[in-house]
């Protein structure tokens, strides 16, 4: 069965599914160490917390975990992949992975995975962005979730 998502104002949700959200908040906030603490402090069960943790997020965290994968092909150089990442962090772009291959006939590829939350430009914007830095020979989005 596909998922289906909805978007429902907060004061028509049942209490437990409220209480969910302010556990996560808690525990991603480093308020509370445990979500023993979490539960307790906000008045819901462990049990009715694990039953709807992986099912209700707020808008903008989903909004936040949008990861694109980009293939960079570079020269041989040292400090290209600096330049490459300090790019990304100028625009905002939080690198999760880097994937490089050894350099063959003096060009290397990397694969970046990038969470774009913070991302100051549009995703065309940062490839562009990309593309001009000296020695960089190819850029192409590879996949994007």
């Amino acid at each position: 069965m596909k998922e289906r998502y909805y978007l429902v104002r907060e004061d028509i949700l049942p209490e437990a599914i409220v209480k969910t959200i302010q556990v996560k908040l808690l525990l991603a906030s480093g308020d509370v160490k445990t979500v023993h603490d979490a539960v307790e402090q906000v008045g819901l069960s462990r049990s009715a917390f694990y039953k709807y943790k992986d099912g209700i997020h707020l808008v903008n965290q989903l909004e936040r975990e949008r990861i694109v994968n980009i293939s960079i092909d570079l020269e041989h150089q040292s400090g290209m992949l600096s330049r490459v990442l300090g790019r990304v962090a100028d625009y905002g772009g939080n690198v999760l992975t880097i994937q490089q291959s050894i350099p063959l006939q003096g060009r290397a590829n990397v694969v970046i995975s990038v969470e774009m939350s913070r991302l100051s430009e549009e995703l065309g914007v940062l490839l562009e962005g990309l593309e001009t830095i000296s020695g960089v020979k190819r850029v192409r989005l590879i996949g994007q979730g």
